[in-house]
């Protein structure tokens, strides 16, 4: 079996900030994007999907080890994945990067059991068993990742594989925890 590939979703256009850009966000004095690329890298090979022309999100990868594939700006969700899959041959682990409860452990946790489950889906969720992010994708659906069109990412493909998916709960909300909207990011930080 080949070697999984974590794929961090890093291109989408953070439209519902209103002006700012939620991967560049404060996170333990560092930025959103750092944080989860970091922790990404510690668990495996990781590829990240950035926007083209955005010095920002590209300066906050600085030093870590990652491979970047580069898209026209305004791609949408779909476009990301297709193009971060593209050419790969393992399992894939997509997580989106404006998730930051989720772990490097947990990302551990997804890969070791791909290993004992290698036809699975592996769909984080909540502690209450709430489907989450992110999601490991066995080798033989990499196609179907490219064939996703629309802002939707792998909903569909989720749904019509739903037999094959199996829910990995983490503790608290960690798979659920996004953060689109200055309203989200100051809840979160008011809870912490």
């Amino acid at each position: 079996m080949s070697e999984a590939t974590i794929l961090l979703l890093a291109a989408g256009a953070s439209s519902r900030m209103r002006g700012a850009d939620k991967l560049i966000e404060e996170v333990g004095g560092e930025k959103l994007l750092t944080v989860m690329a970091r922790r990404a890298a510690r668990a495996g090979r990781l590829r990240v999907t950035l926007p083209e022309g955005n010095a920002a999100r590209a300066a906050a990868l600085d030093g870590i080890d990652c491979e970047i594939v580069t898209l026209p700006a305004g791609c949408d969700q779909s476009q990301s994945l297709a193009a971060g899959v593209a050419g790969l041959s393992g399992p894939v682990l997509v997580m989106l990067a404006d998730m930051p409860e989720v772990t490097a452990h947990d990302l551990h946790l997804l890969l070791a059991l791909s290993r004992q489950a290698p036809d699975a889906i592996l769909r984080a969720a909540g502690q209450d068993g709430s489907p989450g992010n992110p999601v490991l994708f066995p080798s033989d659906l990499l196609p179907d990742l490219q064939k996703i069109r629309g802002d939707k990412g792998a909903r569909g493909l989720l749904k019509q594989y739903a037999a094959r998916v199996h829910l990995v709960p983490l503790p608290g909300n960690r798979a659920l925890t996004d953060l689109d909207t200055p309203e989200d990011w100051a809840a979160w930080r008011a809870a912490r």
